[in-house]
């Protein structure tokens, strides 16, 4: 009998290279004062989540991560690095507000000026960096869906630099702000009750509650106040809509479901939604309890349905009340500004609607635009009110075709055939009138105004960041203001003329494979705004590189990247292997220079070699 022990697994070999120091104009957030460098960390292992709190993808990454924030919080610590898309963004009062809104329980790294974005070469929100307990960075991954490989990763880490002598365990920096009382936290949307009460939901602390008429005394609170999906619980509920037999359908967000409410007897129930997140390749219409959503953020009674702001996947869909079946109605997952059939359409991130006789009106958040379906011969089309796209943002009146908004969050109908818009990041409230195509602007000085609803001749606007609701009298005539015109702060990509190699670097997670049971695993669609921009290689392909030909006439743009990879454990006897899907979408400004490069590595997955 041998009594010697077995040889020690040898530890994986992978590439890793030195973390640059994390630096940030804004400071540091959920530390207690205190400013971390990476010699703090020296000994932990340290993921950074690089977000922006307006992307819906990054809050389902916050989501994604706290299971594994709470089981490895002696070993693990998660470093969120807030890198602004938009000006308001660049805020630091608004960053506070997004910690304490979405519930952000870890330190945050205040980086306005995109200063550690660069430094660790980031293209895409979200993004996530491993950096091994000696301060090398073994991994990244973009986009969503990577959790389980980063559990993965962690246990083999924490494995290795415990036999190694580098692993240190214990408390990790975090420390709580101090709760504030009020009587709303960030609430999200609101409607008026056939009483005369208003009905809002509470979004940070997972709640309906029910105001009197004059929008301030609460007359009772609806959910238990806790994360959940009980007959009892809500997750950051959002929007709100009253059906035609007076119950309210609710757009339980982080859930990823509809909920509706009984106002007569208090009684919650799931009406559509599965409490999972949808993901590519799941089924996009059937009986509403069986279908996966993706955070909804809105809904409207319109055309016999309701309709729903599927932010996290770009899309609206409709659930059926009498049938029991929900279905994609507009949009194809593609992020950006497309006009035309509806299915056809590509939007970003809609998260408010409001119907108005033959038009439902949509706040398209990441466009920065006001957008409307209308009916279309035998189905719908999308078209656009104001805004141009994903990058140009701002707050400009006059002529709609060259008027700007930042990121709106919602769209009320007025009497008067016109259109208020809650221009979130401008802190205003706007008008669209399709009579005259002119934009105006009714009030500023909102804190980030997120909906509103007209109470006689007043409209009352949630102003989420002041955790109230305000009272305005509508004005007989709108003002004009200064215009400010704004552009993404994100430096573009020096690219050569000519050909430019598109590669997505992807590996697979350790102990996994791409699933190829079925065919290709993986996908990849590309296109340019302008679309000018590229002579070849747009359209879609199951091959996670490209060969694209830049047009010599067209000296700048921006290319959309879509990459999909599928992966499944790596064991033949198991009949049933658990698989997972992880997915991104990138929008890269490219400038064309003799001097640029011509390879454009995007990483989904891995390190770049």
């Amino acid at each position: 009998m041998n009594d010697a022990a077995p040889a020690p697994t040898p530890a994986p070999r992978r590439a890793r290279l030195r973390a640059p120091e994390l630096i940030g104009k804004g400071g540091w957030l959920n530390t207690g004062g205190k400013d971390l460098t990476l010699a703090d960390l020296r000994g932990r292992i340290t993921i950074l989540d690089f977000w922006t709190f307006c992307c819906i993808n990054c809050l389902h990454v916050l989501d994604e991560l706290r299971e594994l924030e709470e089981k490895h919080r002696d070993t693990v610590v998660i470093i969120g690095v807030h890198s602004p898309k938009f000006v308001h963004e660049a805020e630091h009062a608004a960053v506070v507000d997004a910690v304490e809104r979405y519930e952000v329980h870890h330190p945050v790294l205040d980086d306005p000026e995109l200063a550690t974005w660069k430094q660790y070469a980031v293209r895409a929100w979200p993004t996530l960096v491993v950096i091994d307990p000696e301060g090398y960075i073994v991994a990244q991954h973009a986009g969503e869906g990577h959790a389980h490989a980063i559990a993965r990763l962690v246990e083999e880490l924490e494995a290795e630099h415990e036999a190694k002598g580098t692993l240190r365990r214990g408390d990790g920096p975090y420390v709580a702000p101090e709760p504030v009382a009020t009587d709303l936290r960030f609430p999200g949307k609101a409607l008026v009750l056939p009483s005369g009460n208003l009905l809002v939901s509470d979004s940070t602390r997972h709640q309906l509650v029910e105001l009197g008429a004059d929008g301030e005394s609460v007359v009772r609170r609806i959910g238990s106040g806790e994360r959940g999906f009980g007959p009892g619980a809500f997750s950051e509920p959002q929007g709100l809509a009253l059906l035609p037999e007076g119950s309210v359908v609710v757009a339980d967000t982080v859930n990823h479901a509809l909920r509706r409410f009984d106002p007569a007897t208090g009684a919650v129930e799931t009406v559509a939604g599965t409490g999972r997140q949808w993901w590519q390749g799941s089924p996009t219409s059937g009986p509403a309890l069986e279908v996966d959503l993706s955070s909804p953020w809105d809904v409207a009674w319109w055309q016999g349905k309701v309709w729903i702001a599927m932010a996290g996947v770009h899309q609206l869909w409709t659930w059926d009340p009498e049938a029991g079946t929900v279905a994609v109605a507009a949009g194809t997952t593609s992020e950006g500004l497309h006009d035309g059939p509806a299915l056809e359409a590509w939007l970003a991130q809609p998260s408010g609607l409001a119907a108005a006789g033959d038009r439902l009106w949509i706040a398209d958040s990441e466009n920065s635009a006001l957008r409307y379906v209308e009916p279309d011969g035998d189905g719908y089309a999308v078209r656009t009110a104001v805004g141009t796209g994903l990058f140009d943002f701002g707050h400009r009146d006059g002529d709609a075709g060259q008027a700007l908004l930042q990121h709106p969050l919602g769209v009320t109908p007025l009497p008067d055939g016109s259109v208020a818009v809650c221009d979130t990041y401008n802190h205003a409230l706007r008008r669209f009138d399709p009579a005259t195509g002119q934009v105006s602007t009714l009030a500023t000085d909102l804190r980030e105004p997120s909906d509103a609803v007209l109470v006689g001749e007043d409209i009352v606007v949630v102003e989420s960041a002041r955790h109230r609701l305000t009272r305005l009298r509508l004005p007989e005539e709108a003002v004009r203001v200064d215009a400010v015109a704004h552009r993404t702060q994100r430096a573009a990509t020096e690219v050569a003329p000519g050909t430019l190699r598109l590669d997505v670097v992807f590996q697979a997670p350790t102990g996994q494979k791409l699933d190829t049971r079925y065919g290709p695993s993986t996908r990849l669609l590309v296109s340019s705004t302008p679309p000018e921009l590229l002579v070849a290689g747009e359209g879609a392909g199951t091959d996670l590189f490209r060969e694209l030909a830049l047009n010599p006439d067209v000296t700048e743009g921006v290319l959309h990247v879509s990459a999909m990879a599928a992966s499944c454990d790596d064991d033949p006897a198991n009949e049933y292997p658990a698989c997972h899907v992880h997915q991104q979408d990138w929008g890269v400004p490219v400038t064309v220079t003799a001097e640029g490069t011509s390879r454009l590595p995007l990483v989904l997955a891995g390190m770049d070699s």
